[in-house]
């Protein structure tokens, strides 16, 4: 209730902007800048700004009106709000304001704009190591996702090397998870990039984290044998240890990571972990088992 009362505050207050001032929309086309940058309280923020959501008419959604086909596809807002976004224009057919009432075409385009509001990450620069003309290299701060996901668009590691270094495009040839800071490559072209992944699926290429855990880990290498879960909805992964049998099937996929202790000191310990396979959220959730 209290989000759709918000909504509402918000879709107001956009009507009566918009008679002041036109409002500016932005693509996936537009590049971060400088001036979308607000630092603040050791927190890097972005500018609120209107983003444009693209998707095509497919067979399934055609024939149904605008309104029906956001609110049976899209139900993470109200059907009040996308009737009140198709009346103010930010919602659209073919690049036209359209009534609630117009049924939509195969293979047309929609647009959604939103005013974007993206969460702020730790205001720590992308530090540049090696600037190669086929690859760069950058350590990656923890709290900046890689690419844009989610809410998260200009506050990423792509958005920031474009707006601050002016280094676009990037093919980025391995991911690390938001709340990881490490080495971080990425290709400057498509055919570096899939030399990269053939690499990587030859295996000939490893990667290694190094995690402050709480507590004295064990001395004695750790291998960890597990079944990683990842639920792409949700953008989380589960661990299960275990055998398979009549009675129970694990889910997700097998993975295998390796445990050694650097050092402790009694209350903290830093460990080195390798992952033999590689699975979304492996070396996190597997460490945790122990």
């Amino acid at each position: 209730m209290k989000r759709d009362r918000d909504e509402a505050e918000e879709e107001g207050n956009e009507e009566r902007n918009k008679r002041k001032m036109e409002i500016v929309w932005q693509t996936p086309a537009h590049p971060a800048q400088k001036q979308d940058y607000v630092f603040h309280n050791g927190k890097r923020h972005v500018r609120p700004y209107y983003f444009e959501f693209v998707s095509h008419v497919n067979k399934r959604w055609e024939g149904k009106t605008i309104v029906d086909l956001f609110a049976q596809e899209f139900r993470g807002r109200s059907r009040d709000y996308y009737v009140s976004a198709v009346k103010c224009g930010r919602i659209q057919v073919d690049g036209e304001n359209i009534p609630v009432s117009y049924i939509v075409k195969r293979c047309q385009k929609i647009s959604h704009f939103l005013h974007m509001h993206e969460p702020p990450v730790m205001a720590c620069d992308v530090e540049v190591l090696q600037n190669e003309p086929d690859v760069l290299t950058v350590c990656k701060p923890a709290s900046v996702p890689v690419h844009p996901c989610g809410q998260y668009r200009k506050n990423t590691v792509l958005g920031i090397l474009q707006a601050e270094y002016g280094l676009a495009p990037l093919y980025p040839i391995h991911r690390l998870d938001r709340l990881v800071s490490g080495l971080l490559i990425m290709a400057k072209n498509p055919a570096k990039a899939d030399s990269f992944r053939q690499h990587i699926e030859a295996g000939l290429v490893q990667k290694q984290y190094v995690a402050k855990v709480v507590g004295v880990f064990l001395d004695a290498e750790q291998v960890v044998d597990a079944n990683i879960d990842y639920n792409a909805r949700e953008g989380r992964s589960t661990a299960e240890v275990g055998i398979s049998n009549g009675d129970t099937t694990l889910k997700g996929k097998a993975a295998c990571t390796k445990f050694t202790r650097i050092s402790t000191n009694g209350i903290h310990s830093i460990v080195l972990c390798e992952p033999v396979t590689g699975r979304t959220h492996q070396t996190m959730l597997l460490i945790a088992l122990r």
